[in-house]
């Protein structure tokens, strides 16, 4: 007769399985936490541009200096006000990985996490398709789903903030003075651009901003940004005109309509 686990017993309760799970990685490149707050703040403001992701802060830039000692509670707070949930870190020499230990953190290994600035143009969403070949071999087949576009046809005024979360914005109507436009993705305006645009939010560094009439107070991409304090050049100020990222450098061309 064979045993019957009865309920309440431990292996009815649950199982332990292996995981393979991706995470994002916060690329840390300074321990000056009061300079990291200010640089969070110039580019992503208030905005409400993550819902809790899980985490693991990259030491890389830092695990060299020995002097660079890290506040991780200080960090987890901080970057928990802009829903981000750090569990891990990696990459740290000993001192930074025994203070993150001490916060409640766990060494990742290098294989978790996802490159530091590195997405498509188009953020993908994969989900799996099972195909039968003729020896009944089955074969995954991943299927890009692209992100989706966000399209506002009405004037966004001073204050007002606009985010497009996994992909392109597009917009039809100016954007005056004191709003913000944001976008995992590129933006498109197919009006005066007058307030911020921060495009590649996430670090998508091919992301580009378009605008029939490019008149920013800031731009962005993927963290690069230019504001009104070094204005923008005479063929492309107030005209048809494009900006993307080279390398480090944002490039800004004029448009021909």
């Amino acid at each position: 007769m064979s045993a019957v686990t009865a309920p309440g017993t431990p292996s009815a309760l649950f199982d332990l399985k292996s995981a393979s799970l991706t995470l994002e990685a916060f690329v840390l490149k300074t321990a000056n936490l009061t300079a990291l707050a200010d640089a969070l703040r110039e580019r992503f403001g208030s905005a409400d541009l993550f819902d809790g992701e899980p985490v693991v802060v990259d030491l890389t830039h830092i695990a060299t200096l020995n002097s660079a000692v890290v506040n991780f509670p200080v960090l987890i707070e901080l970057l928990k006000g802009y829903k981000l949930h750090v569990v891990a870190v990696r990459a740290g020499n000993d001192l930074q990985t025994a203070a993150a230990l001490q916060a409640g953190l766990f060494e990742a290994p290098d294989s978790i996490g996802t490159p530091a600035r590195v997405e498509t143009v188009v953020k993908e969403v994969v989900r799996e398709v099972r195909v039968e070949v003729p020896v009944e071999v089955p074969v995954q087949v991943q299927v890009p789903v692209s992100a989706p576009t966000m399209i506002i046809d009405r004037p966004l005024r001073s204050g007002q903030q606009v985010y497009a979360k996994g992909g392109d914005l597009v917009i039809t109507a100016v954007v005056n003075h004191g709003a913000e436009v944001i976008a995992d993705g590129s933006i498109h305006v197919y009006a005066p651009l007058r307030g911020k645009a921060i495009a590649g939010a996430k670090g998508n560094t091919q992301a580009r901003i378009f605008s029939t009439c490019m008149e920013p107070e800031l731009v962005s991409i993927a963290g690069t940004y230019r504001t009104t304090d070094n204005p923008l050049p005479p063929d492309v100020t107030g005209k048809p005109a494009q900006i993307r990222l080279d390398g480090e450098r944002l490039v800004y061309e004029a448009l021909t309509l």
